[in-house]
């Protein structure tokens, strides 16, 4: 399941892994290098096709405060704020108890229901497009912050069910039931008992609920049009004017709108490891 340990390979493997893996990670970054170097071009520069060779002058300053000068940038950042903190609340508070039910209880059809979440998640969102907006239309959620986070909460339910109902399901179930003959109730066992226990597992299941929508842009183009309700990735294109494209600007916009979901991950990156490693221990 998990990687051997490169220690426990051959020399010769040892060898032609040293070797790959600079090569591979400078093959990784070559289009964030592309677009760290774009953010600072002149734009006469990407006009000419010089994309890749080194920058005739470096516009740092110029090209980052024209993003805030041309655009409401902060309102975006502000609404993917609004749109991605509450999704994450709800779909890890409704994925905790829906893995807490699916993992401790033996009740008929458990399996099935437990499936049905799993399926969701192969579902490619694209075919849901034309239904979601004509509901979203329908019940007045279009082109509302509210829309797209109960949205986005209900299409991420399935996956973070999932992954919830693993790391429940790898806890020992006797401590559960010392609690149960100890006449402690099913929320007190949930709320003192459970949660503390899969702490890191919520942790890094925020981390990368946190990071899918912020980034998302499908279903911030689809259900929503106007800037009241756009998040940062769907008004980056604002950026572009309506005869030219400023890919200086475009770029430099979405160093930007990067960083909030980089500077969380590397806030929670000890809780993430750890959430992420937790089931290999046991």
């Amino acid at each position: 399941m998990f990687p051997r340990p490169i220690e426990s390979l051959s020399p010769q493997a040892q060898w032609i892994y040293k070797l790959s893996l600079p090569i591979v990670l400078i093959i990784w970054l070559l289009p964030l290098v592309a677009v760290l170097l774009t953010s600072i071009r002149d734009p006469g520069d990407i006009t000419a096709g010089n994309y890749w060779g080194w920058p005739t002058s470096f516009n740092l300053l110029e090209n980052y405060s024209a993003v805030f000068n041309n655009s409401p940038i902060a309102h975006y950042i502000l609404n993917s704020f609004k749109i991605t903190i509450p999704t994450v609340i709800i779909a890890v508070g409704i994925s905790c108890m829906t893995g807490y039910a699916l993992a401790i209880y033996k009740f008929k059809y458990s399996v099935l229901l437990f499936f049905l979440f799993v399926a969701g998640n192969f579902v490619p969102f694209q075919i849901l497009m034309v239904p979601v907006r004509d509901f979203s239309v329908k019940t007045g959620l279009y082109d509302t912050i509210t829309g797209l986070v109960l949205f986005h909460a209900a299409f991420q339910a399935g996956f973070c069910t999932l992954f919830m109902r693993n790391f429940i399901k790898a806890l020992p179930f006797d401590l559960i039931e010392s609690a149960r003959v100890e006449g402690v109730s099913e929320f007190k066992i949930f709320w003192y008992v459970v949660l503390p226990l899969v702490r890191p597992a919520i942790a890094a299941l925020s981390v990368l609920i946190f990071t899918f929508v912020w980034n998302d842009y499908f279903w911030a183009t689809v259900l929503v049009q106007g800037d009241n309700a756009m998040p940062v990735t769907g008004g980056l294109k604002s950026l572009n004017g309506q005869w030219i494209a400023q890919w200086h600007l475009v770029s430099a916009g979405s160093i930007i709108a990067a960083l909030p979901p980089v500077a969380m991950f590397f806030l929670m990156q000890k809780h993430f490891i750890a959430g992420l490693t937790l089931g290999a221990v046991k």
